[in-house]
């Protein structure tokens, strides 16, 4: 699912500024650029080059940043830091580089350094930071920064919705089955699974190209799983967890599976083939796990309640046919990254002045246009850079607080990109969990359980919850917890279920 990575974007003004490298041999190169600047603060991005003749199937691009100046949100890449040291990562969808071709991935800085000491796959980059790097006025129109909102999110009462019938635990556990794929950490067949969790979600669904809206599930292949059931036997271990009262929804997208809903046509498509495989499996419903470029926000696109981009229409669309088709039963989660939510309370889409990044807060619409209909919205609070939360401070994952500071988001509501006439308004605590990793393997931003459980703590009974205070007040309907994903938490001796099962059947 989701080993996408996250967090944040970009303020841009009209002015770019290259920093020029000095020639060399023809071979893989990365290339910094400073594409804004406001004094206080810069957005860079580096472009990686493929000069050879072989091509590239893997690059990380490693520098330095100099003391005082700090690295903040970033995208289409991940990031391991030591010190002031910081080495990026290709995603899935951009480590291959064929020969002439580039890619690119971009971050904010807080200070005025600039990055040194490049190494691209640990040899050096052509190009890098000059002696005296090239200076600009500034632009005339004065760019978004990433200084806090000025007007305080204002207190908004939960909306009044009425909760669908889910027949779920008043506290869940909720976890993604690796059902088609064994990731390195074993398959795991349905039957053996145990009873603990509540909402088990396939992983995945995925679409023969990215626009067709065509979803094809199918079990793991036997080369790739020698333990994998039939597909009868699968069927029958999920009639047996159904009988259990627990519910199995397909989930859809993950780290590879990138859906665009561009056209009625791909809509329809993707209403069909959904529905046929919820149908040849008696599922309980559908999981939305949309990472990567599956979401963004056309240029002008610019009000959540009201959206134009096609991608995010059709998709609202396609959900409301399947939840009408199924009726109230239906179980509807899903499983954004911070970078399509909370990051929507500094910047959504483009932005005002352009060429932010457009897939800022793209979740926003879908999520609020879906509020009735939706059973639970478990945010992935990992693999993620830093987001700012209501207190106006950016908070890193990796600790109970990053998870009390995004889910009181939701639960708070905010304004989205700083404008109080645009309020995202809170979800009701029952559509609210949050996820986090089972294990070290399984993303960054683990969390050992007395940690998880801190946070949960919180939110709940509002004990013990450290720097930040929630603007929620207590949450004593708070719905629990998802992790990616119940193989790795298999492979790591049931560390997740054997925890956090038990503190959620004993919260009140």
């Amino acid at each position: 699912m989701l080993l996408a990575a996250v967090a944040a974007l970009a303020t841009v003004t009209a002015t770019t500024l290259t920093l020029a490298a000095p020639a060399r041999a023809a071979g893989p190169t990365a290339t910094f650029a400073k594409t804004a600047d406001w004094g206080a603060g810069w957005e860079g991005r580096y472009t990686v080059t493929n000069g050879g003749p072989g091509t590239i199937t893997g690059w990380q691009v490693a520098f330095t940043l100099p003391a005082g100046t700090t690295l903040g949100s970033y995208w289409d890449a991940t990031v391991s830091s030591s010190g002031q040291r910081h080495t990026f990562t290709n995603r899935s969808w951009n480590g291959t580089v064929a020969p002439g071709a580039s890619v690119s991935f971009g971050f904010l800085a807080t200070g005025s350094g600039s990055p040194t000491d490049c190494t691209l796959n640990g040899t050096p980059c052509s190009g890098g930071t000059p002696t005296t790097p090239p200076t600009t006025a500034p632009p005339t129109t004065a760019p978004p920064t990433t200084a806090p909102p000025t007007t305080p999110p204002p207190s908004t009462p939960p909306p009044p919705t009425t909760p669908p019938p889910g027949g779920l635990p008043r506290h869940a556990l909720i976890g993604y089955l690796h059902a088609s794929f064994a990731n390195g950490s074993g398959y795991l067949r349905m039957a053996d699974m145990p009873a603990d969790w509540d909402i088990v979600n396939l992983a995945f669904g995925e679409p023969t190209t990215a626009t067709s809206g065509d979803i094809r599930f199918q079990l793991c292949p036997p080369a790739e799983c020698p333990d994998v059931e039939t597909e009868a036997e699968f069927v029958a271990a999920i009639r047996a967890k159904q009988a259990q009262g627990k519910k199995v929804l397909l989930s859809i997208g993950g780290q590879n599976g990138q859906v665009q809903l561009t056209t009625a046509a791909a809509r329809d498509t993707f209403v069909r083939s959904v529905s046929a495989i919820i149908d040849r499996y008696g599922l309980n419903g559908l999981d939305i796990d949309f990472e990567g470029h599956s979401l963004y926000l056309d240029a002008g696109d610019t009000d959540f309640r009201n959206p134009t981009t096609p991608v995010i229409v059709n998709l609202i669309s396609a959900i409301r046919t399947l939840k009408q088709r199924y009726g109230a039963g239906f179980v509807l989660t899903m499983a954004p990254e911070t970078f399509f939510v909370q990051l929507g309370y500094q910047f959504y889409g483009s932005g005002p002045w352009g060429g932010q990044d457009p897939r800022a807060g793209s979740y926003l619409p879908v999520i609020h246009a879906l509020r009735d209909d939706l059973t639970v919205l478990h945010v992935q609070d990992y693999n993620s850079g830093p987001i700012m939360g209501l207190d106006n401070q950016y908070h890193t994952t990796g600790g109970a607080d990053f998870h009390i500071a995004m889910t009181d988001m939701l639960l708070a509501g905010f304004p989205v990109a700083g404008n109080p006439d645009r309020v995202f308004p809170p979800l009701r605590e029952d559509q609210v969990a949050f996820g986090a990793p089972s294990s070290p393997s399984a993303g960054n931003g683990y969390l050992a359980p007395a940690g998880v459980q801190a946070a949960v703590t919180c939110l709940v009974k509002g004990q013990g919850c450290g720097p930040y205070t929630p603007r929620s007040g207590t949450n004593p309907a708070f719905r629990g917890l998802m992790t990616w994903s119940i193989n790795w938490d298999r492979f790591y001796a049931w560390e997740f279920r054997l925890s956090h099962g038990p503190f959620l059947r004993a919260l009140p």
